[in-house]
């Protein structure tokens, strides 16, 4: 759930750094661009910390059920 959330979040980042971008490429701006660009990397780096979460759970999940399995419990 936690990494659903992240990736959401970094998508959301990316969609808002992109579109601050293209205002700032449409405007002259290079600041405005920078910060643009910097928002989408960011975005980028959430959804993979969302995909780690979401590995992490898969593999938790499956650790406990492989111990279920040899334990009897």
């Amino acid at each position: 759930m936690a990494g659903e959330k992240k990736k959401i979040q970094g998508k959301a980042n990316e969609v808002a750094g992109k579109a601050r971008a293209k205002a700032g490429e449409a405007t002259d701006n290079e600041t405005m661009i920078g910060k643009g660009e910097a928002q989408q990397a960011e975005g980028k780096v959430q959804q993979a910390q969302g995909k780690a979460q979401e590995i992490a759970g898969e593999v938790a999940d499956r650790a406990r059920d492989l111990k279920r399995k040899v334990t009897g419990d």
